[in-house]
């Protein structure tokens, strides 16, 4: 009728932050696939600069370490080549002049002459004078480690520790994934065991 008042308005919802309603089909399962991936990511990026900042500063104290003792161990001195080289000039790996190993004769600090092979550039003639490094003990070896070397040799264990620390993570959570749906199938099977002689007609 025209002189019915018109319906009353729903009242106005309570004003704040309306609680959250649980969702009936979510499993507490997803909750833990949730807190356990946001707990390796978590852990995953503090830890990554940790370990790699650790590592790179051991790294760095052991091979300053054998740097100097290689420094102190090691000398450099003046070879002469017993025979001619072969004249194969063939591209090393690196693009660099291939190098043959050749029989060169050299003084020790001792006094002692001694007959070591090392390798020498492609071509060179007998008699020709070479700069070596040599061992306390008299046997050739390389040039002691350089600062560079030793920077960049730390540095890349600090990166092996950080991709090591982002494996780990990696393989942590996979194993926790793999885990609660293993769980999650074991709950389902249990439930249908429960609920199928109810769908099911006897025959």
């Amino acid at each position: 009728m025209a002189d019915d008042p018109p319906p009353a308005e729903p009242p106005d919802p309570p004003r704040g932050r309306t609680p959250p309603r649980r969702n009936p089909l979510r499993r507490r399962t997803d909750a833990l696939r949730t807190w356990c991936g946001l707990g390796v990511l978590v852990a995953v990026l503090v830890l990554t600069p940790v370990a790699a900042v650790v590592v790179d500063e051991r790294a760095h104290r052991h091979y300053d370490a054998v740097a100097r003792h290689q420094a102190q161990t090691r000398h450099e001195t003046t070879a002469t080549l017993l025979h001619d080289a072969p004249r194969r000039e063939e591209p090393g790996p690196d693009g660099e002049e291939s190098r043959h190993p050749a029989e060169v004769r050299f003084v020790t600090r001792a006094g002692r002459i001694r007959t070591t092979t090392v390798d020498v550039p492609p071509g060179l003639p007998a008699g020709s004078p070479l700069r070596i490094w040599v061992t306390s003990e008299g046997e050739a070896t390389g040039a002691p480690l350089t600062a560079g070397d030793v920077r960049s040799r730390s540095r890349g264990w600090a990166l092996l520790a950080a991709l090591g620390v982002v494996l780990t993570g990696a393989a942590t959570h996979t194993a926790v994934r793999h885990a609660l749906r293993r769980r999650d199938l074991a709950a389902w099977d249990a439930a249908w065991a429960r609920t199928a002689p109810g769908w099911t007609s006897p025959t």
